[in-house]
């Protein structure tokens, strides 16, 4: 009796053993589908005809180690139509796992939890170690003081200088510590009426604006903790009367891009992907082809330096995904592997937002690689600096409705002559009054 005893409860326990093995082989075999939230084309408006390479070869990576993981996202979902698509899955709650973030979204997205505060993961992955991002772009992604978002790649503004014009005036090309009275000179000697009509034909510089002297002379603009914009602050003061003092020499004439285009100008800000787009072919022939070209960095005033803007494009993790190891697992594939990030210069137009990627000779030989032997490559020395230095837009909610009230102000400041001090004194109480709504 015994015996038959212990043989039915033998059988019981292999049974039960069999079944916890089976719903173990299942829960592991289970097929998840992972969604990816992303736009076609370029972030930085230029062309781009590899927008899904890097995307894919990630995912073709990530699906060889996962099995059972299938990632999908929508194709042919343009970067003007990507905020409006994005809204309406959040709506529907089906917020995609992992996403890109447009950075006129972030603040809001961040605000309305949308997005996963990231900092237990990033603090709890022995495997992971933020200081090997730039600083830069890693502060782009974060809101508050909390880690929100993950930077993918970034893209720096340089100052453009039309190397024949300045060799036709005599001037040589400014050194990177340059400062805003280098540029006043070169801009004053080279503003002329070439044919004595009464009109200007040659011009210094185009499209340098307010925030671009602003942000060279070391001015906070907004406090993010009271959101409130600072107009009076000398700093500020002093970079208005500059674009000032610049926009005097063209006599009210207006400079327009064919100005530009045609190489009658000298200076104009440019994104580094626009860089890239025009130095090589075949889109070096549709632009700045009757000329020599080249970026440096931008003059520094005063109380600053030599600083540019850097955009970056981040992506996140929904807060409400149900896979957020293999979310996070995804998401440090993207953006923090070297090998995808080196395919950012193979296959994009903006920067890797690792230090060890940019900074590498590698990198450079990439960016070396379309264009003519005669033309030298930004070397990977400056790009690391000018992106490490760089300053990202402040996390103010209306930020970008701040600053169009901003522009349209300082506009009429400087086209009709307006006290600067008392007229940024006014503007400066409309924006906050309009912050505080």
């Amino acid at each position: 009796m015994n015996r038959i005893k212990y043989i039915i409860i033998t059988i019981a326990v292999f049974v039960m053993l069999a079944v916890s093995a089976a719903a173990y082989i299942n829960t592991n075999t289970k097929s998840i589908v992972l969604e990816f939230g992303m736009f076609a084309g370029s972030n930085w408006d230029v062309a781009n005809a590899n927008s899904y390479v890097i995307i894919d070869k990630a995912i073709e990576r990530f699906e060889k180690k996962h099995k059972n993981v299938k990632i999908h996202y929508y194709s042919g979902i343009l970067k003007d139509d990507y905020s409006e698509w994005f809204s309406k899955q959040v709506l529907l709650g089906k917020t995609p796992d992992v996403f890109m973030i447009l950075s006129n979204d972030f603040n809001q997205f961040a605000s309305l939890g949308v997005l996963k505060n990231l900092d237990e993961l990033i603090n709890n992955d022995k495997t992971f170690n933020k200081d090997k991002y730039f600083q830069t772009t890693l502060l782009a992604g974060e809101y508050h003081g909390i880690q929100y978002a993950l930077p993918y790649e970034a893209v720096p503004t340089l100052m453009f200088v039309n190397k024949t014009l300045l060799e036709k005036e005599g001037i040589d090309v400014p050194s990177s510590g340059w400062t805003w009275g280098d540029l006043y000179e070169i801009c004053k000697k080279v503003t002329k009426d070439i044919n004595g009509d009464g009109i200007l034909e040659q011009f210094g510089i185009y499209n340098y604006e307010w925030l671009d002297a602003v942000r060279t002379n070391g001015a906070v603009l907004f406090d993010e903790n009271e959101m409130k914009i600072d107009l009076s602050d000398e700093k500020v003061v002093e970079a208005v009367k500059f674009i000032k003092m610049l926009y005097d020499l063209n006599q009210e004439q207006n400079v327009m891009k064919e100005d530009f285009d045609s190489g009658n100008v000298v200076f104009m800000p440019l994104s580094f992907a626009d860089y890239r787009t025009y130095k090589t072919y075949p889109y070096k022939i549709m632009k700045y082809l009757n000329f020599q070209w080249d970026c440096i960095t931008f003059p520094a005033g005063k109380d600053g330096g030599n600083i540019s803007g850097v955009n970056t494009l981040l992506m996140g993790i929904s807060s409400k995904t149900a896979h957020e190891e293999l979310a996070w697992e995804f998401l440090k594939l993207l953006t923090y592997d070297e090998e995808i990030q080196m395919d950012i210069f193979r296959y994009s137009q903006g920067a890797s937002v690792l230090k060890n990627v940019a900074g590498s000779q590698k990198a450079e030989l990439i960016l070396q690689e379309d264009m003519e032997e005669s033309e030298k490559v930004i070397d990977n020395v400056l790009l690391s600096r000018v992106i490490e230095e760089g300053t990202v837009a402040p996390k103010i909610l209306k930020y970008n409705e701040a600053i169009t009230i901003a522009n349209n102000g300082i506009q009429e400041i400087i086209r009709y002559d307006k006290n600067v001090e008392s007229s940024l004194k006014i503007l400066e109480r409309k924006i906050n009054q309009y912050l505080k709504q």
